[in-house]
């Protein structure tokens, strides 16, 4: 098996994790989302902690810790994270999944838009046409529904922010996270010791609640191994297209699982968006295989030139 079909293989499963734990989190629906947020964070810190031993990184992960600039910008990618994290509990909780996985969606047309604004990267034809297909949608959505879809465009916004500034933080992507949880995790861990001296806590209360407590560990670590790896083995084009079948698979989960109803509004404001997915997927093939000939040129026109200087 070639190193790009694994790559292929681990974001799949990574996208899938992420697709289908709607049904996980509908689960634990009866616990309050800042329980179940603070759970995710300190039983996830326990995974990576639990990964680095395993891979030798305990020192590193010690380092990146004790450096004050770093931790610094992490913080605000921590900041980020959870909101996105809490946001998606609650959309879950309260029947809006589907809006949800719309966040997801349109996601990628937003991190264009941020990078033309916090990187000054210039945004092409194709690219702008996307955006303001997606805008439309999102307009659609404002009018139909009666008020902007508030939770699909701030699972949008934040998911596209954490990754702006984690693109600035010059740290591994797995290792930021640890980095994120640790500041995370103290105080969802004081307000999950102030529940269970309350008596209030989910944890403990029966096996069912306290198993899947512990196991959303799972839905943030072994997810972020499986991109890690994928990150390594695969052209960002080719990434980028992937993904898209974790908002498809939190859209199909929404529809069937959790019998959420796709309303008028939501059937036009859907094709919309893929319509700009599908103009923003094919710009970014053509961006990336007209680099890959530029390579391929540039290194034809070294031969050359090297054969050249043999003779």
């Amino acid at each position: 098996m070639s190193d790009a079909t694994k790559g292929v293989l681990a974001i799949i499963a990574a996208s899938t994790i992420w697709g289908l734990s709607g049904v996980y989190f509908k689960a634990i629906a009866h616990i309050p989302p800042m329980e179940v947020l603070a759970h995710r964070s300190v039983w996830s810190l326990v995974f990576i902690v639990g990964l680095f031993a395993l891979r030798g990184r305990l020192t590193e992960f010690s380092t990146l810790l004790s450096n004050r600039v770093a931790m610094t910008r992490i913080l605000f990618s921590a900041i980020m994270v959870s909101v996105n994290w809490l946001v998606y509990i609650v959309a879950i909780q309260t029947g809006h999944a589907t809006e949800a996985s719309l966040g997801y969606y349109i996601f990628p047309l937003v991190a264009v838009v941020l990078g033309a604004v916090m990187f000054a990267e210039k945004l092409t034809t194709a690219q702008q046409i996307a955006v303001g297909i997606a805008a439309l949608a999102v307009l659609v959505l404002t009018f139909g529904l009666g008020t902007p879809p508030w939770i699909a465009l701030v699972l949008a916004l934040t998911f596209g922010a954490y990754g702006a500034i984690k693109k600035k933080l010059g740290v591994g992507p797995v290792m930021s996270v640890g980095g994120e949880l640790a500041l995370l995790a103290p105080p969802s861990l004081l307000y999950l010791v102030w529940l269970q001296i309350g008596g209030s806590a989910a944890f403990g209360a029966n096996g069912h609640d306290t198993g899947f407590l512990v196991g959303l560990a799972f839905f943030t670590g072994l997810p972020l191994v499986f991109l890690s790896y994928g990150f390594q083995r695969l052209r960002f084009a080719t990434l980028g297209l992937i993904q898209y079948l974790n908002p498809t698979l939190q859209l199909i989960v929404a529809l069937t699982f959790l019998g959420e109803a796709l309303t008028p509004y939501h059937a036009i404001a859907l094709p919309l968006i893929w319509t700009g997915l599908a103009l923003y997927s094919f710009d970014l093939w053509r961006q990336d295989r007209a680099a890959r000939n530029r390579g391929i040129k540039s290194s034809t026109s070294g031969d050359t030139i090297n054969e050249s200087a043999k003779l």
